[in-house]
């Protein structure tokens, strides 16, 4: 793979890097001179051990709501407080799910609000239903319970209890963002394992992810032969065939594709 090919889709970019971990891309990204460039802060991690997801990131930056949410005299309106707020100062842009699609990863920028449950177990249903394989927030989720009833692919600094209104606002999605330390921007490689979160800018991922690639199969190549002299029952992570076999299918059919 060759990062001079124009206009590379990172969707179909997105599928080089399934099988790879954060380690193999952060070892990648070493190798062509990206030192701690892309790593998340360690404070965000996935809300379950295990969470493992890449994709193609979709942005969405936020700021502090700077007005409290006024008092609501009826259940009926308590119920419907999202609504109502979102009404009233005119949040349109919450409704972005429907830009979403198969593959993305919801990368939210707080803004440095208070700790408000931004994600919760309703509305990342919705991001997962239209094709969201994670959502990384800076800031918390809550409902954390649901969440990993559900088996959300979530990843947050922390939970909260508190709900959107009177606490934050989103105000644009699909702009450049900074989130855990690190720059994002649409288009960009997101992945995240039990090793933590990476993001490998859209403009050299194809490369990232040919050498990443031979980084993976190089260690599980020692590792085969590790288990082999320790007498452990092979498993997938040392499925050397398996791997060489996803990729060359990746190849082939990349090789047939109208240029």
């Amino acid at each position: 793979m060759s990062n001079d090919k124009p206009n590379i889709d990172p969707f179909e970019l997105k599928k080089y890097y399934d099988p790879l971990r954060v380690a193999d891309v952060c070892d990648a990204l070493d190798g062509i001179g990206y030192f701690n460039l892309g790593l998340v802060a360690p404070e965000i991690r996935a809300l379950q051990r295990g969470t493992r997801f890449w994709g193609v990131a979709f942005t969405v930056r936020c700021v502090p709501a700077n007005r409290p949410m006024w008092t609501l005299p009826t259940t009926p309106e308590i119920v419907d407080s999202h609504d109502i707020w979102f009404r009233k100062v005119g949040l349109g842009v919450w409704r972005f799910y429907d830009q979403l699609q198969p593959g993305h990863v919801v990368v939210t920028d707080t803004g440095g609000s208070p700790p408000v449950g931004l994600w919760g177990s309703e509305n990342s249903l919705r991001a997962v239903q239209k094709g969201a394989v994670g959502i990384i927030t800076d800031g918390q989720c809550r409902d954390s319970g649901e969440l990993l009833e559900q088996g959300t692919p979530i990843c947050s600094r922390g939970v909260a209890r508190t709900i959107i209104p009177g606490r934050i606002e989103i105000i644009e999605t699909q702009t450049r963002i900074g989130m855990g330390g690190v720059q994002v921007c649409p288009g960009d490689i997101v992945g995240c394992d039990d090793d933590g979160i990476v993001v490998v800018p859209q403009t050299v991922a194809a490369e990232v992810a040919g050498h990443a690639r031979e980084v993976l199969l190089a260690d599980m190549r020692k590792r085969a032969r590790h288990f082999a002299e320790l007498g452990y029952p092979a498993d997938d992570s040392v499925d050397v065939a398996r791997i060489e076999q996803y990729y060359a299918e990746l190849d082939a059919a990349a090789a047939g594709a109208p240029r």
